[in-house]
């Protein structure tokens, strides 16, 4: 997963303007670096000038996935991440990203603003920090951790049923009709407890 750029627009009546962004071009070679950051500046403002107020999309431009987030208030935000990032991150971030932005930076500034003017310095940390959605995003985290204990459960899920069908089946061995009477929950026969009691011990 990777994110390349993390930028903030004004939505004009005619074009988008361009007050912050940030570039992760370092998974590129140094040559291509400059055209290709372009291309991202370029990309996120045709996004933002071909998307209505009040809303979110996810775009395909050849490899890269676009994610563009326009306010009703016109402020918009634009990551361009790879397709395998996922979308809802990318959505947090922008929304995190242009609130704390419309707080930091006068409205009056937005529709004439420029890199160069606006003092607004986040970027760069927002685009470092959510390089790793796990770590930058809560609910990404513990959905990680949920994947990671299922794969854990789910082999011991696996050696308990055959440790339990074991068991079970020396039982019936040992006290012939003990299952049929307490299957599961039910109470088993003292020569039974013992043995399983035994049997665990000696593991």
């Amino acid at each position: 997963m990777k994110l390349y750029s993390l930028s903030v627009l004004y939505k004009a009546e005619q074009k988008a303007v361009l007050l912050k962004a940030a570039y992760d071009v370092s998974s590129f070679s140094f040559f291509q670096r400059s055209s290709v950051q372009e291309f991202m500046t370029f990309t996120s403002q045709l996004i933002v000038e071909r998307s209505a107020k009040g809303s979110r999309a996810s775009v395909k431009e050849q490899e890269y996935l676009c994610h563009v987030y326009v306010r009703n208030d016109s402020l918009s935000g634009v990551v361009i991440a790879d397709s395998e990032y996922p979308s809802r991150v990318a959505f947090t971030l922008l929304e995190k990203v242009l609130d704390e932005f419309s707080k930091q930076v006068d409205r009056s500034e937005w529709p004439s603003g420029c890199p160069a003017s606006i003092y607004y310095t986040a970027l760069d940390d927002y685009l470092s920090t959510y390089q790793n959605p796990r770590e930058a995003d809560p609910m990404s985290k513990v959905q990680a951790e949920l994947d990671e204990t299922k794969i854990i459960l789910l082999p011991l899920a696996h050696e308990q049923l055959l440790f339990t069908s074991g068991a079970l089946r020396d039982v019936d061995a040992l006290c012939p009709g003990a299952q049929k009477c307490s299957p599961w929950g039910a109470v088993l026969p003292a020569c039974a407890v013992q043995m399983l009691v035994g049997n665990a011990l000696s593991q």
